[in-house]
């Protein structure tokens, strides 16, 4: 898994894990609804700004979304 990836993919888990929508979760971030769709797609990469704000919103720490998933760690 390449960086964007694992970002894409905890992005998601968080997101899916607080049970926010796409677009619950841009509001809390202050970014666009599209963009959130783009980055768990691997269309675009987060700036660490954007990553701390999405972070934020989700109640996590930024290096959560950055660690590469347990079961993706084999």
């Amino acid at each position: 898994m390449d960086i964007r990836e694992i970002f894409a993919f905890n992005l998601k888990a968080f997101r899916r894990a607080k049970r926010l929508s796409q677009e619950e979760l841009a509001h809390l971030a202050g970014i666009d609804r599209t963009y959130v769709s783009l980055l768990e797609r691997r269309v675009y990469s987060a700036s660490i700004d954007v990553v701390q704000q999405l972070a934020t919103a989700l109640n996590v720490e930024a290096d959560e979304l950055l660690k590469r998933p347990v079961k993706a760690r084999k």
